[in-house]
């Protein structure tokens, strides 16, 4: 795939301009000296046509990035924040947009921008000069789509780098280049060398991009988080076998992501890079029915079985589509989206105080397991109003409560 790059510097220039003053950040240009530049996924995003809703300016300055920084914040009235004292890199953040602000590291612009992570994000634009530099031929490779670094070491003096190639596959839809793939292959142990909550950020935003596909299959193709014999366990699935267009854009978004999680990482991987108890929490009871249904055919599971599959997983059952075959696929969710199944969305006609009020029960858990069988009955439209729940409820009171001799 080609993307449209105007060979015509002038009017990537013009874009930038526009951009700066549409999302009017341009106050702080006059506090920036001489030899100050723009850097970055900015000017990369802006050249792609790519609109965001989270926008992050980084600015390089020759000297005194802290100083700057904080005479910017003085003068425009905005939030500032320094990353790193010894390197001198503050954030400020102004009109809800990131604007990081870092000192040039090397003696020459080419050398700081040499040290980025790949040549999409070395394009660089001279503020004084009002004009482009891209030594590293980024903008060739925005054209070709191609993710290409210009040196390895600037991947492993941050492993995190390694990962974020996906996420490039994932948000641009973009090819790795052979040579940085061989790299990968190598070196893709280090990664666990990072921050795990810098790891889980990075895929986060892989299994959220619009390409989250491409970017999930090759990350099981390469083995990037797990032994050889990870996904030989029968809960990972064949990627590219798999119909997503039975869901419809909103479920794609809503649920994709976390089906995407379950297919590159383990429960065990999930703890370990700090996932939250909800999304481990979910991905258990993923597994949990996988399990049970390919061990028993889902026509022959109990009442009760088939009630509580739904009750756990009704929240994001859109997640679990795929383990089941490909014959209920359509009519699963189709019950699913319809709010006023009961069985597919468990719901009760009594509440617990409902039933106290009553009944005369009291709070234990013959309380809940009278409110599940009262769902239970519900959902599979053997109770049509209040009155019947009551009398219902009635009966099996009578049948459960202790026998006393």
């Amino acid at each position: 795939m080609k993307n449209y790059i105007p060979t015509d510097h002038t009017l990537i220039i013009e874009e930038i301009e526009k951009s700066i003053k549409i999302h009017n950040w341009n106050s702080i240009l006059p506090f920036l000296p001489k030899g100050s530049y723009l850097v970055g996924g900015y000017i990369r995003d802006i050249i792609l046509g790519r609109v965001t809703k989270d926008i992050d300016v980084d600015i390089v300055v020759p000297f005194n990035a802290i100083e700057i920084g904080k005479k910017i914040s003085n003068n425009i009235e905005s939030k500032l924040i320094i990353l790193d004292q010894k390197r001198e890199v503050v954030r400020i953040i102004f009109n809800d947009i990131y604007i990081d602000i870092a000192n040039q590291v090397s003696s020459t612009i080419e050398g700081d921008l040499s040290a980025r992570d790949f040549s999409i994000n070395a394009i660089s634009f001279l503020f004084d000069k009002k004009c482009l530099f891209d030594p590293l031929n980024g903008l060739k490779d925005l054209e070709i789509s191609l993710l290409r670094t210009h040196s390895e070491l600037n991947l492993l003096n941050d492993p995190l780098r390694i990962l974020r190639c996906f996420r490039f596959i994932s948000e641009l839809n973009f090819e790795i280049d052979l040579n940085l793939i061989t790299f990968i292959k190598k070196n893709k142990e280090k990664i666990y060398l990072v921050a795990k909550e810098r790891i889980n950020y990075e895929i986060k935003k892989i299994v959220n991009g619009e390409n989250a596909l491409s970017a999930v299959i090759l990350v099981k193709k390469l083995n990037i988080f797990g032994s050889d014999l990870l996904y030989g366990d029968s809960f990972f699935l064949d990627l590219n076998r798999i119909n997503y267009a039975e869901l419809n854009q909103e479920e794609k978004k809503k649920f994709l992501p976390l089906f995407f999680i379950t297919q590159i990482l383990d429960v065990v991987s999930l703890e370990k890079l700090k996932f939250s108890k909800d999304e481990i929490a979910k991905t258990k009871l993923l597994r949990k029915w996988h399990f049970i249904l390919k061990n028993n055919n889902i026509a022959y599971l109990s009442e009760l079985d088939r009630f509580k599959l739904h009750q756990e997983l009704e929240m994001f059952l859109p997640s679990f589509i795929f383990y089941l075959p490909q014959n209920l696929h359509l009519d699963w969710l189709n019950r699913w989206r319809d709010k006023e199944d009961k069985l597919f969305h468990p719901s009760n006609l009594l509440n617990g105080d409902e039933i106290k009020k009553y009944l005369k029960i009291d709070d234990g858990p013959m309380l809940g397991e009278l409110l599940q069988y009262l769902s239970k009955e519900l959902a599979y439209k053997r109770l049509n109003n209040f009155d019947e729940a009551i009398y219902k409820a009635m009966q099996w009171i009578e049948q459960n409560a202790p026998k006393c001799d």
